[in-house]
């Protein structure tokens, strides 16, 4: 009852389009008053999202409201896949990449997709 597995199909015209990503939604016993942890089961390459799954982004931190939905939460997560929060890196290497070679950011996203989540 307060384990979940999601499922967010990577958004068209990114590196992650095509692929299955599955996750980890864990709710708190004072759920919704505290946001659930999510954590991705399948491997990806992304600067919000490290080697062990864990993800960063607001919606699950700083930003969290007892009125938000999980369909809100992997929403957020999947538009977070087209866009990094460079405000919120979890994986400095990655971010590096991804901001000084893009195409190669790309390349590696796409293979780590292809590799993992097809």
């Amino acid at each position: 009852m307060f384990t979940w597995q999601g499922v967010i199909i990577g958004p068209q015209d990114s590196p992650y389009d095509g692929g299955v990503f599955f996750l980890s939604i864990l709710f708190p016993q004072d759920y919704p008053f505290k946001p659930p942890k999510v954590h991705f089961n399948t491997r990806i390459f992304h600067p919000n999202i490290n080697k062990a799954g864990c993800v960063c982004v607001d919606i699950l931190t700083t930003d969290w409201s007892p009125a938000h939905t999980i369909s809100e939460v992997l929403l957020s997560i999947r538009s977070t896949l087209s866009q990094p929060n460079l405000q919120n890196i979890l994986v400095p290497e990655t971010t590096k990449i991804y901001l000084k070679d893009r195409s190669k950011y790309e390349l590696m996203a796409r293979t780590w997709t292809r590799k993992y989540a097809m």
